[in-house]
């Protein structure tokens, strides 16, 4: 299709679709985490001012088609591209992966906020999470008899009673096995992005008879064209 495409990142498979996007289109990145040197495609870092400022983007770039392929937890992102698109007056599609279903053996229990995730995590002393880099704000809220794990893109410092590791996905099976061992989580907190590469940990989790707290999925506008899986979109493009 003939379209000039701004395309906002945050999950794997909009890698996949930056790469085949030639010059004329913009990759568009919070900032968070590396940025790719090998594209043809233009490159953005940063945010735009919210709706206002990234419908004011799309009339000055000339951009027809916008495509929303950030997280599924990144809920004003998505409700500002789907206001900025309608401003602007170009459709607006979204790469919607989706969540995670629980399977027999699985002990998932969902929390709508921290305040939740909390009061669900009373019981536990060694807990997992890999819900980025939010917990970083409440380190020193972590009660005497728990440890905390943090796992995020990159490795910050934490304190004495929580390590933050550094590390991306894809994750092996094997190697989720050793950290859960290794560490003695009790409890394994999650959002429920539904994204192959960070699955392992939830089939740990079962094997060992752990507790899953899952933060409850937002709920994200409606737009032109939603697609579930990232090779639909592709053909749509003509990519």
């Amino acid at each position: 299709m003939t379209a000039r495409i701004l395309l906002l990142g945050g999950v794997t498979e909009a890698l996949a679709i930056a790469r085949r996007l030639g010059p004329e289109h913009v990759y568009s990145l919070a900032g968070i985490g590396r940025v790719p040197q090998d594209l043809r495609c233009q490159v953005r870092v940063g945010g735009f001012g919210g709706a206002e400022g990234l419908a004011c983007y799309l009339r000055k770039a000339g951009i027809t088609l916008l495509i929303d392929a950030t997280h599924p937890y990144a809920a004003q992102i998505s409700r500002n591209a789907a206001e900025a698109s309608r401003t602007a007056g170009i459709p607006c599609w979204a790469l919607r992966r989706p969540a995670w279903q629980a399977q027999a053996g699985d002990d998932w229990r969902e929390v709508a906020d921290w305040a939740g995730l909390i009061n669900a995590l009373k019981p536990f002393r060694r807990p997992l999470f890999t819900l980025g880099r939010e917990p970083l704000q409440h380190l020193e809220e972590i009660p005497l008899h728990q440890f905390w794990t943090l796992r995020a893109l990159e490795a910050c410092p934490g304190n004495e009673r929580c390590e933050v590791i550094g590390a991306r996905g894809p994750f092996r099976l094997e190697d989720e096995r050793a950290l859960f061992a290794r560490r003695g989580i009790d409890v394994l907190i999650s959002k429920n992005s539904g994204s192959v590469a960070t699955e392992p940990k939830l089939e740990v989790a079962r094997e060992r008879g752990l507790p899953v707290l899952v933060l409850q999925r937002p709920t994200l506008p409606e737009v032109d064209l939603s697609f579930a899986q990232l090779d639909p979109l592709l053909a749509r493009l003509g990519l």
